[in-house]
């Protein structure tokens, strides 16, 4: 007698949204800033609904009860109503889970701090370490790292809170809190009278004139998977906010920017999830103008423009890679353009 095919047990996969997952309650009683919710509820809902339609999976997610918009796929959602509610969860969760996936802006350590609870309490993290995470989230430290290992960024300092721009610098030039998240923060700044006294530990960098792109990784113990690259598209006031992307860009700048987004994500060493690189391809058709801008240690927006050109589940390929097995990503020609809530066309 044979007997039936064997069953694939569930894999209870929990993804963590910060902004829109309670998260915001340890900031205060306010509500965020309309930005991060957009983004932080067009990737949550991104990357619950490809791991739902794996079918063997149990994808959880927390949801600021203030937000009821429900995610995509069949996904369980866990309300929370306080900060106390949130971290009680979050540590259930990611005990009880066989990935924990952890989406959180940088500033006030808030990604770092969920990393390190996952860790303490040896939940799976699908995504960098705790040691990565701190030096990712903090842009000075990132930038300096990176120019030490001979890879361009643009150059810098850093303040402290209470300082004032310095006379000898080059400008214009970007200035940045040193933990900051989705260009909260960021400006540009054109004189050394151009602000006042600084309110935070920041850094002060060269602008660097060219095209904003972005190249995601899949990684884990093989090696790293480069996705497409994408283009960035930002708001032109001086402020840096994130609108979106498009890709692919042209063949030339694609490998441009994949080859320098490899160098500044090997000097990591070994990293598992999924990150992003953010670049400036100058003018030089060389590629001896372009620049590191950051590294974020976490999925960003510029999934949901690759979901949907990819032909397989994109969030299938990210479980694999992160279990050390082969994943053959395969993408569609297409041009795509997609805004910072998650709307593609």
């Amino acid at each position: 007698m044979q007997s039936g095919p064997r069953e694939r047990p569930v894999m209870r996969i929990f993804v963590y949204e910060f902004v829109t997952g309670g998260g915001w309650y340890s900031w205060g009683e306010g509500v965020p800033p309309e930005s991060l919710v957009r983004e932080g509820m067009a990737m949550a809902s991104a990357i619950g609904a490809d791991l739902a339609a794996l079918g063997h999976t149990d994808v959880v997610l927390l949801r600021d009860h203030r937000f009821d918009h429900p995610p995509s796929g069949t996904v369980r959602t866990v309300s929370v109503t306080s900060r106390f509610e949130e971290l009680a969860a979050f540590k259930q969760l990611a005990t009880d889970s066989d990935w924990t996936i952890v989406i959180a802006p940088e500033f006030s350590g808030f990604l770092a701090q969920r990393i390190a609870i996952v860790e303490k309490l040896s939940g799976r993290l699908l995504g960098p370490g705790l040691a990565t995470i701190r030096l990712t989230s903090d842009k000075h430290l990132t930038a300096e790292y990176l120019a030490q290992r001979n890879i361009p960024v643009p150059r810098g300092l850093p303040l402290e809170p209470h300082a004032s721009l310095p006379i000898a610098f080059t400008y214009p030039a970007v200035l940045k809190p040193r933990g900051g998240a989705g260009s909260l923060g960021v400006r540009l700044v054109r004189s050394e009278t151009d602000v006042g006294a600084i309110n935070e530990p920041s850094r002060l960098e060269v602008f660097c004139e060219g095209e904003p792109a972005s190249v995601a990784f899949l990684c884990g113990p093989a090696g790293n998977r480069p996705l497409i690259p994408c283009r960035q598209r930002l708001s032109e006031d001086g402020r840096f906010t994130y609108l979106g992307g498009s890709l692919p860009l042209s063949p030339p700048c694609a490998a441009r920017a994949t080859g320098l987004a490899r160098q500044a994500l090997a000097a990591l060493g070994p990293v598992r999830g999924y990150l992003g690189v953010d670049l400036v391809l100058g003018s030089a058709l060389d590629g001896s103008a372009d620049v590191v801008i950051e590294i974020n240690s976490r999925l960003t927006t510029s999934y949901v423009g690759l979901r949907a050109v990819a032909r397989s589940n994109l969030a299938e390929a990210m479980l694999r890679i992160a279990e050390g097995c082969d994943a053959g990503i395969v993408f569609d020609d297409r041009e795509v353009q997609f805004d910072a809530s998650g709307r593609v066309w």
